[in-house]
């Protein structure tokens, strides 16, 4: 019998399931919103936000411990700085999961999963800055 153990296995072993959430919970983080399936979004919400709790709380004890889960600096960087501040006065709730239809190829039941009070600028804004200093060291090459 399964009584009392929480949690969806998503057909995966433990050890890729913690990491396909640690690497959900950076992108979420830096992007501060992912398009996904229903379960994994209802899967990583608590961690988020879990993680968020953390960065309010602002210690070097928190930063260690959100280090430990998610291993991207820039992602815990930004938790404690920007998303922390911006959530300060909010007890919780701080994601909202909205369904976005079904996947054309298995017709998965798909989902968006953001912060409530996103910055509209931080979605892709990491991957322009990244392409940008791509450019850039390209034509210091060509020159």
């Amino acid at each position: 019998m399964r009584h009392g153990k929480s949690g969806r296995k998503l057909n995966r072993t433990s050890s890729h399931r913690k990491a396909m959430f640690a690497n959900m919970a950076a992108s979420l983080i830096t992007h501060e919103q992912i398009t996904t399936t229903v379960p994994k979004a209802k899967e990583i919400r608590p961690i988020v936000e879990k993680l968020v709790t953390l960065g309010k709380r602002g210690d070097l004890h928190a930063r260690r411990q959100a280090l430990s889960q998610i291993q991207d600096k820039e992602a815990v960087k930004k938790l404690f700085d920007a998303i922390a501040a911006r959530y300060a006065t909010r007890n919780g709730g701080y994601l909202r999961i909205m369904r976005a239809g079904f996947r054309h190829g298995d017709n998965a039941p798909m989902a968006i999963i953001e912060f409530v009070d996103r910055d509209i600028s931080a979605k892709g804004a990491a991957d322009k800055a990244r392409v940008a200093a791509e450019e850039a060291e390209g034509e210091t090459e060509a020159a």
